[in-house]
């Protein structure tokens, strides 16, 4: 990095819009100390702000305004941008469902029927899984987390010993064991903007969900047909095209969005034969957040065996 990059890039921090810490792949690691961020700042000023940084050092230029890479080997973040600013997470939210709905050990071949009490009310969003549609509970946490389907996910807390409210509750505190404490769940499907939360805490959010085996294979799974209880067959695809590309290792995704909180995107991914955490909030664009995918993924191959400068 030259001495005008450093420059450029203190000035970008200064502002509250840049941050990297412990960059094991970039020429000095650890040069520059994270910072804080103002929680109320426009989106606009923000992505000006960033993008100037990030062009004038030679980084990958995002259209996320929230950004943060992790390396799971060291636990280190390799990039961030705005980790502290708590914005809404949309169907990221769906981990955090899926988790508890798992850790419910409840039995994953028990039938649950969609009922009006699962239908969107706030987004008013559609859904082929129409009221008296009964699926498996292994099918509805497949679909919830591949496809994002939010009756699936809505059901999932319906049925949970207590009902959604019991579930709701047992969500923030599984944020809370997870030290996830700028984080917040109203909702199960990631439809109210009141589910928020920060890259750091969402990075703590992916890694856990990792250690699922569901969530790893119903996140990853490309395509899926379900046979309902009315005898049909309805074919879902992942919201993630990537996972279905062969120059991406993924472990693990979820896509999500909502107007307040934009396009979303957090993975679990090889790159480099190294584990990282991906997680891409607030980005601009439909498809802006799987480029910004990409471009984290070449800019992170690029420094692969780049020795330390000084």
């Amino acid at each position: 990095m030259t001495g005008q990059q450093r420059k450029t890039l203190i000035k970008a921090m200064a502002g509250g819009v840049l941050v990297l810490l412990g960059l094991p792949w970039l020429s000095h690691a650890g040069e520059i100390a994270g910072s804080k961020y103002p929680v109320a700042q426009a989106r606009t000023d923000v992505r000006k702000a960033a993008q100037a940084g990030l062009t004038a050092a030679g980084l990958p230029n995002l259209k996320s305004s929230i950004a943060l890479v992790v390396d799971l080997v060291d636990g280190h973040a390799i990039f961030g941008k705005n980790v502290e600013h708590v914005s809404p997470i949309a169907s990221i939210t769906k981990l955090m469902t899926a988790m508890v709905a798992l850790d419910a050990d409840l039995p994953l071949e028990e039938t649950i029927v969609i009922d009006h009490a699962d239908v969107d009310q706030l987004k008013h969003t559609g859904s082929r899984l129409n009221v008296g549609i009964g699926l498996s509970r292994a099918d509805m946490l497949r679909l919830a987390l591949m496809s994002s389907e939010n009756r699936a996910a809505a059901s999932l807390s319906r049925a949970y010993p207590g009902g959604r409210e019991a579930f709701i509750a047992a969500m923030n505190r599984k944020a809370i064991e997870l030290g996830m404490y700028n984080s917040r769940f109203v909702d199960p499907t990631g439809l109210s903007s009141e589910n928020v939360s920060t890259a750091q805490d969402l990075a703590k959010m992916v890694k856990t969900a990792y250690e699922y085996p569901l969530i790893r294979e119903f996140t990853t799974t490309s395509s899926h047909e379900v046979s309902t209880t009315r005898g049909r067959s309805l074919q879902f695809r992942n919201s993630n095209g990537l996972v279905k590309s062969p120059d991406w290792d993924i472990g693990l995704s979820k896509t999500g969005y909502i107007s307040e909180a934009g396009r979303c995107l957090v993975m679990q991914a090889k790159i480099a034969a190294r584990p990282v955490v991906i997680v891409l909030l607030d980005s601009l664009g439909k498809n802006t957040r799987m480029g910004d995918a990409n471009r984290i993924k070449k800019w992170l191959e690029s420094r692969v065996g780049r020795k330390p400068v000084g």
